[in-house]
């Protein structure tokens, strides 16, 4: 994302931000956040991570949303610039989903990706 861009960064939709402080009440940890990351793996070269949090690390950006907090590294930042979290229930689960588009295809898990 180009310096000094209006685009958001990194969006939590009200949705997402419900289902982390509903998570952080059931741990037992209200005040945590989560953290979304991205690492090499998962069947499309890149993968999402999702982990609950108590504090975020001194180079994290930090999304406020709905009275929760979800924390991003700087390298995942860079894979997840402009993209959206979301929860999602299905038949088949329910799930963090990110919509992110600077992944140029996805696999059918939702949860790994790959970038052109």
């Amino acid at each position: 994302m180009p310096e000094g861009s209006d685009l958001p960064r990194f969006r939590v939709t009200p949705r997402a931000a419900a289902q982390v402080a509903e998570i952080a009440q059931r741990e037992g940890r209200p005040a945590a956040g989560l953290r979304v990351s991205v690492s090499a793996g998962g069947c499309s070269g890149f993968q999402y991570g999702f982990v609950l949090e108590d504090e975020a690390a001194e180079d994290d950006l930090v999304v406020e949303a709905g009275g929760t907090r979800v924390f991003i590294d700087p390298v995942s930042l860079d894979l997840l610039a402009g993209a959206e979290l979301d929860w999602n229930e299905a038949l088949i689960g329910a799930h963090f989903t990110v919509k992110n588009p600077q992944a140029a295809s996805g696999c059918g898990c939702g949860v790994s990706f790959s970038v052109a």
